[in-house]
């Protein structure tokens, strides 16, 4: 009998969004694939769970599925996870996914955390309709992007690093205009957690002058959005709500 594949979401910061179900998969497994296993071993370990961590992530993922695909056939279950949040999503785990349908092997993707959901939620912009953009091309493509994306006209959600942030803000200032609406959210579930809402201009010169660390989620509103405006421009520390 095949075994299945588990994608298995982790937190992305607070441990306490762990699920009951997450934990008995990852004690069930006989095989766990992490992305960073510096990473996912204190995880573990918090959660009593006593198995080494293999690594998987984009460098060697290709080279390493074949090897995985043997191990399903042969009858072993294997968890996936990530640094944080769902894997497969801007996260190795979706050529995993892909060659294991391809073999007619079961795969469950568990629900839990991801990064994009809260951040749109707490945007107040329409969560109807959105598109998830993840990280932009860092080079080649990328002002072919923003063009297109110009036209959207449903939210637009994306990750992007620190060091990158406040170009990423100038460039939607500039391809999407500096009244376009926005929320920027860092550090989502962490002590630190905090929400800027405004104008893409107004974002960008709340981070210009303020520390540039954690993860970042931009969710910005799309064309038919860019006259209505956000009454709430509010920013907050989870600190401060406690």
């Amino acid at each position: 009998m095949e075994g299945k594949l588990y994608l298995v979401p982790t937190p992305i910061g607070n441990l306490e969004d762990m699920t009951f179900r997450a934990i008995r998969i990852l004690k069930e497994a006989d095989i766990i694939l992490a992305e960073d296993t510096r990473t996912s071993a204190p995880m573990l370990k918090h959660f009593g769970i006593d198995k080494k961590a293999y690594s998987h992530h984009q460098h060697n993922e290709h080279k390493a599925t074949s090897e995985i695909i043997k191990f399903l056939k042969e009858g072993k279950n294997v968890a996936l996870v990530s640094d944080a949040g769902t894997p497969a999503i801007s996260d190795p785990g979706f050529f995993l996914v892909r060659e294991a349908l391809k073999n007619e092997i079961e795969v469950n993707c568990l629900p839990g955390a991801t990064a994009f959901v809260p951040a749109l939620v707490n945007s107040g912009l329409p969560s109807d309709q959105f598109v998830f953009e993840g990280f932009l091309p860092v080079k080649k493509g990328r002002q072919t992007r923003l063009k297109l994306l110009a036209e959207e006209e449903r939210t637009m959600i994306f990750y992007e690093s620190p060091h990158r942030l406040l170009k990423t803000l100038e460039e939607f200032a500039a391809f999407l205009g500096e009244d376009r609406q926005a929320s920027v959210s860092r550090e989502l579930t962490k002590i630190y957690e905090e929400t800027v809402r405004g104008t893409v201009i107004e974002i960008k010169s709340h981070f210009e002058n303020n520390i540039l660390k954690g993860e970042f989620v931009i969710c910005v509103a799309g064309k038919v959005e860019k006259d209505k405006g956000i009454k709430n421009k509010n920013k907050y520390h989870k600190k401060d709500k406690e």
